[in-house]
């Protein structure tokens, strides 16, 4: 009797609150055989895997988690490896097929890539319109990309005026960098230029916070914070981030 081909879902839990997870997503993590993914997610998912199989792991282990999917869904099993936000932005599904491709495993088993609601938009979405028009999403973490590459990308974007979405903007040891970001962006843009920090966003202890440029470090800022800053033509008005998509009205 031939053997089962296993599916890999590399699928996305948004944000975490689970109104903001995809009726897909849900199915998918309700009928696999294992989920497999960051401790912290796997908290987050807890009451649509119950008694499931579940392989989870901390950070920096990215490559492993990968790894341990790929030869459970080799095994024949319906394998679900979580990622949050959407598993293309930031997340496990391009490392998952560079390692296909290294090892050539295109035809051992099936590959779905089960989109979420990037972190970004659901931090837009509390900050009001920030992202109604061009917009780059860049992240400070140096782990993976040199810090002069990140550097250089921060400056072209404030330059283009791009309206700048910062991802993991400072770590315990990363204390030094988001201030050398914020003086690069002070040099294109305008010290009361509108500034969004949204913290845990969907998480419990979320914190939404409306501030300007020049004075962004005086609030709390770390790993589980994402940072938009607006462009030349953002405003706040209201309680609200807006960026004017053009329209005469």
């Amino acid at each position: 009797m031939r053997k089962k081909k296993g599916i890999l879902f590399l699928v996305g839990i948004g944000s975490g609150d689970h109104r903001d997870m995809t009726a897909h997503c849900i199915a998918v993590l309700r009928n696999c055989d294992l989920v497999v993914g960051y401790k912290r997610y796997i908290e987050l998912i807890k009451p649509f895997i119950a008694e499931k199989e579940v392989i989870s792991s901390g950070m920096l282990q990215e490559v492993e988690r990968c790894s341990q999917a790929i030869e459970e869904a080799k095994s024949g099993k319906n394998v679900a490896l979580i990622s949050s936000g959407d598993p293309g932005v930031y997340g496990m599904a391009g490392l998952v097929l560079e390692i296909i491709n290294k090892k050539k495993l295109w035809n051992r088993f099936k590959v779905e890539i089960i989109h979420g609601i990037p972190v970004i938009h659901a931090a837009a979405a509390r900050l009001g319109a920030p992202l109604m028009n061009d917009y780059a999403v860049i992240s400070l973490s140096d782990l993976l990309t040199p810090w002069e590459t990140i550097v250089k990308r921060v400056a072209h974007a404030a330059q283009a005026d791009f309206v700048i979405c910062l991802y993991n903007p400072k770590s315990k040891k990363r204390t030094t960098q988001i201030k050398e970001v914020q003086s690069i962006l002070l040099q294109y843009r305008k010290a009361d230029t509108p500034v969004g920090l949204t913290r845990n966003v969907g998480r419990r202890g979320e914190s939404i916070t409306i501030t300007t440029l020049d004075k962004m470090l005086r609030y709390k800022i770390d790993m589980l914070t994402i940072i938009i800053v607006g462009n030349s033509t953002t405003i706040y008005t209201n309680s609200q981030m807006i960026t004017p998509r053009g329209y005469r009205i």
